[in-house]
């Protein structure tokens, strides 16, 4: 019997997104049956058509068959979700808990953890992409266990590295991003020689228009106060051949979040021996990992933080021997980081045993 992946819409890059498809790839180049299905709706808050459209995607899978699905999709619907708790094998990915996705009225944060927390006790297995998260999400919800499936990471040629000038973010827009973080830092750093690209989406799923707008504005006005134009770029979302030409540029990854559940930029980065700047924050201290030496193969700031962050990215900038023991602590790990069929082959042992409630 097929195990059927239910995801939403891949139309905005995330992290997310692509931990679904290249998980859905990879079991199915292990010979796992598995359909990918796509819900329609702007998840996690969706309206009555999206609702039912997941409800009507559940309710044609036959007994006993095996749900995986994203925690956007289905943590905040469980009037769509545990009707068919008894029946059906439900496996949950949570990527980040809802209450923690930003941009939200406290109210709106009570109602979203509560409907989480109904729709992860339902499910048979609960999955979290890191142990910071597995915790994470365990201690929130009272839950017994949660798996933990790492992401895997596409091997890539290194970089070819330059004088270190060239930054690169790669994230949403978003305030939970901290690109405001990033360009305050940079104010800071205008006498020296770099640049740098912010490179994705504005907005994501679960962002509202107006918010997203105002958020973009703030932005600019950074940029203007602190006389950034021409130094740093907004180019918007990119993915492929484009993306992979964006880290094959860079000198050094930035990733200045305040939340972040792994933070699988880090090791696309890595998987090119880029060092990595970034907050200390959420699972981003596992994906950044050690070499093989024990030698970290970046930096890590206190998260919120972008005095701490421009001290970082200063020395980066400044210390010569310092950017050449994170570049030879990059390629180290480079070389073991883990594939997608690892994480594949870790998802497929969880689906082979049934899982407490």
């Amino acid at each position: 019997m097929p195990v059927v992946l239910v995801v939403p819409p891949d139309s905005v890059p995330s992290g997310g997104n692509t931990y679904d498809r290249r998980l859905a790839e990879a079991l199915a180049d292990l010979g796992v049956p598995v359909r990918r299905t796509v819900v329609p709706g702007a998840w996690p808050r969706p309206d009555a058509g999206a609702r039912a459209g997941l409800a009507r995607v559940l309710s044609r899978l036959p007994d006993g068959a095996t749900a995986v699905l994203d925690g956007l999709v289905a943590c905040g619907v469980p009037e769509a979700v545990l009707p068919h708790a008894d029946r059906l094998r439900l496996v949950v990915v949570v990527h980040l808990p809802l209450a923690e996705g930003g941009g939200l009225t406290p109210g709106e944060e009570r109602d979203l953890d509560a409907r989480e927390r109904r729709v992860l006790h339902a499910a048979g297995t609960v999955v979290a992409t890191s142990r910071w998260a597995a915790r994470r999400v365990a201690g929130r919800h009272g839950l017994a266990r949660v798996e933990v499936v790492e992401p895997g990471v596409d091997a890539a040629p290194p970089a070819p590295g330059g004088d270190g000038t060239r930054l690169l973010c790669v994230a949403s827009v978003i305030p939970r991003k901290g690109h405001d973080l990033l360009l305050s830092a940079l104010g800071g750093l205008r006498a020296l020689d770099w640049e740098c690209a912010c490179v994705g989406p504005l907005g994501d799923l679960s962002a509202r228009a107006g918010d997203s707008a105002a958020y973009a504005e703030r932005l600019r006005a950074l940029c203007r106060d602190h006389r950034l134009e021409g130094r740093v770029s907004f180019p918007g979302p990119v993915e492929g051949a484009e993306l992979a030409a964006a880290y094959a540029r860079a000198d050094l990854l930035v990733l200045p979040s305040r939340a972040e559940t792994y933070g699988m930029v880090v090791t696309e980065a890595l998987a090119r021996g880029v060092p990595v700047v970034a907050g200390a924050v959420g699972g981003v201290p596992e994906a950044l990992g050690r070499d093989r030496r024990g030698e970290r193969p970046g930096l890590l700031v206190a998260p919120g933080d972008a005095e701490a962050l421009g001290g970082a990215l200063r020395r980066w900038l400044t210390e010569p021997g310092l950017r050449a023991r994170l570049r030879e602590a990059a390629r180290l790990r480079r070389e073991d980081l883990r594939g997608w069929e690892s994480a594949a082959r870790e998802t497929a042992a969880l689906l082979d045993r049934e899982g407490p409630r």
